[in-house]
């Protein structure tokens, strides 16, 4: 990781806290960085708009092709505070992401906030059709983590957002 991956996971943990502090509403931040300038900054949107694809990185794809009028985002690094889900990974595939660097890892945080079933997307990444994407997790790692309850958090059922 570098000093700017850095700088850029502390604007997306940033755009995270802007949904609050309560780790219940799952406050994922995302940044898209194409040319040292942010191209999108977003959060979960999943219970405000309400649409269960409001993730933080589906909305940055969205808002980075739309700034960039570009169907694809090439050379482009997109920032996750938590390690993406199957279908935002998918997305950063589709829309040729060139790297997506994330903080906490789904070891870092209570279950709640992954699908049940788990996906592999480090497998997934490196077993996709395009062979120019990078994946890398970790950066500000225990920054991250500490937006969300920790792995071994004794919670209810009806506190779990996606069991």
């Amino acid at each position: 990781m570098t000093e700017d991956d850095e700088r850029w996971m502390r604007l997306a943990i940033e755009v995270a806290r802007s949904k609050g502090s309560d780790p219940a509403d799952a406050p994922l931040g995302s940044v898209i960085v194409r040319d040292g300038r942010v191209i999108a900054a977003e959060r979960n949107q999943t219970e405000e708009l309400p649409d269960a694809t409001a993730h933080a990185e589906m909305m940055a794809i969205r808002r980075g092709c739309e700034a960039s009028g570009e169907l694809e985002l090439r050379g482009a690094t997109l920032y996750s505070t938590l390690q993406p889900c199957g279908m935002c990974t998918m997305a950063s595939i589709w829309s040729k992401v060139g790297r997506v660097v994330y903080g906490a890892g789904r070891e870092d945080v209570h279950p709640m906030y992954f699908e049940a079933k788990h996906i592999d997307t480090l497998s997934f990444i490196a077993d996709a059709y395009r062979e120019d994407i990078v994946i890398e997790g970790g950066c500000l790692r225990d920054e991250c983590a500490s937006l969300y309850y920790p792995p071994d958090a004794d919670l209810s059922f009806e506190e779990q957002a996606n069991l």
